[in-house]
């Protein structure tokens, strides 16, 4: 019998160790809610998902641009990118995930060469390597979730082309709340569904309860439910469930953010918090070029100093 490439076998390694992961409580199925997600995406949400990176990556088109994204989830703004002219390369830890991205490429850019999905974790820094680099790199609300969130930072941050952007999300430190928030999330994933339903149920009063309000108060009811798809091309409902699931689950400050990529080489170009809530800090870096060596002729070496 032929053996298995090597690539092959630790991919199924991989899956095996992420089934695990869920099945011991020490992981949320993202790729499960995605599945879910996917049901109802239509060509709004699609849009919407383009205006989101064009507004962020300052730009009307990816046309002749690379575009990496890292922990692709749904695939919804892998397929966004490639709708605005990238090619696009998309993987995910997940399987299910995976199987998302996969489906949206069928649905949309079938047998397309200039967008490939792929499996991998951005903790392997072999598989990582084997991408190149990118004119954009993409990983929205993903390292935070790695469980080693500084090791998945540094391991994307080479993947990114000299005058390239690196646009990522990462939750907010609040603190005693986020120590909370973890503690719920820990707790979620290892339950059983039926505990599962009454965790995510006591979390909607805290969650929605003062948007909601709110809405009353301006006597249009339900209005930010009503037209939430519109911010992230995600239904209400989804981002609860993967707030509420979404372990492992690590929070920084802003400042730390930019500290860390400004030491390596990188500009903020832009920034979106999320006003000291329990959400995400956006970012959009910029990667300076190399600069040049300075290096003197022989002739200008053999010369005298001056005294």
């Amino acid at each position: 019998m032929k053996a298995k490439p090597e690539r092959e076998r630790e991919r199924e390694s991989n899956s095996a160790a992420h089934s695990e992961e869920i099945a011991s409580g020490d992981r949320f199925d993202f790729g499960e809610n995605w599945t879910k997600f996917l049901k109802n995406l239509n060509d709004e949400r699609i849009a919407e998902a383009e205006k989101d990176l064009k507004k962020a990556l300052e730009a009307d088109t990816l046309i002749g641009k690379s575009f990496l994204d890292a922990g692709c989830g749904s695939g919804i703004h892998s397929l966004a990118a490639r709708r605005l002219g990238a090619k696009v390369v998309s993987f995910d830890y997940d399987p299910k995930s995976v199987a998302c991205a996969q489906e949206l490429k069928r649905r949309y850019y079938d047998g397309d060469p200039d967008w490939t999905i792929g499996e991998g974790s951005v903790l392997d820094r072999d598989y990582l390597n084997s991408l190149g680099k990118f004119d954009v790199v993409y990983s929205w609300g993903v390292l935070h979730h790695t469980g080693a969130m500084y090791e998945a930072l540094a391991n994307i941050e080479p993947l990114t082309a000299a005058n390239g952007k690196l646009f990522i999300s990462i939750y907010n430190d609040q603190g005693g709340a986020s120590r909370r928030w973890r503690l719920v999330k820990k707790a979620y994933n290892a339950s059983p569904k039926i505990i599962k339903a009454l965790i995510v149920a006591a979390c909607y009063p805290r969650l929605w309860g003062p948007t909601s309000l709110r809405d009353f108060l301006r006597l249009k009811p339900f209005e930010t439910w009503r037209n939430y798809a519109k911010n992230r091309g995600m239904s209400p409902h989804r981002d609860v469930v993967d707030w509420v699931g979404g372990y492992p689950f690590e929070v920084a400050k802003p400042e730390e953010i930019f500290e860390f990529y400004r030491d390596r080489g990188y500009t903020l170009r832009g920034l979106l918090t999320c006003g000291g809530g329990h959400g995400c800090n956006q970012f959009v870096f910029v990667k300076s070029a190399p600069k040049p060596t300075s290096r003197r002729s022989k002739k200008e070496a053999e010369l005298p100093k001056e005294a």
